[in-house]
């Protein structure tokens, strides 16, 4: 998945996003490989890579919230392999394909819930 938006992102608007005490992430590394970090209980879990552009590979419904969050915090959205956008609206997220909506869930229980893997 990546975040896109109508202006290319900057290195410096990502750190400014993640470093809002709200986000609730940690950008580590350097302007041309960096990684966005959030935590859940006593552990880190990358949420995204930087490598020029913001992108991530998640495995759980909490993974892609917190892109869907990251996303949302730079101005841009998330957006699948096959084009589906990811979005969090009034509070739920929620895969968009065309007219077809699917709910992960509600934001807060996602993510109180933690990174837990999604089956094979």
């Amino acid at each position: 998945m990546r975040v896109q938006r109508e202006s290319p992102l900057a290195y410096a608007e990502l750190t400014r996003a993640t470093a809002s005490a709200d986000a609730g992430l940690e950008l580590r590394g350097t302007p041309e490989d960096a990684e966005v970090i959030a935590r859940h209980g006593d552990a880190e879990h990358r949420v995204a890579v930087w490598q020029g552009r913001l992108y991530g590979e998640p495995a759980s419904d909490w993974n892609v919230a917190q892109l869907a969050r990251l996303a949302a915090l730079v101005g841009g959205s998330l957006v699948g392999e096959d084009g589906e956008a990811y979005v969090i609206r009034d509070g739920i997220v929620e895969q968009v394909n065309g007219k077809t909506v699917y709910e992960f869930g509600k934001l807060e229980e996602i993510l109180s819930q933690g990174p837990v893997q999604w089956a094979a």
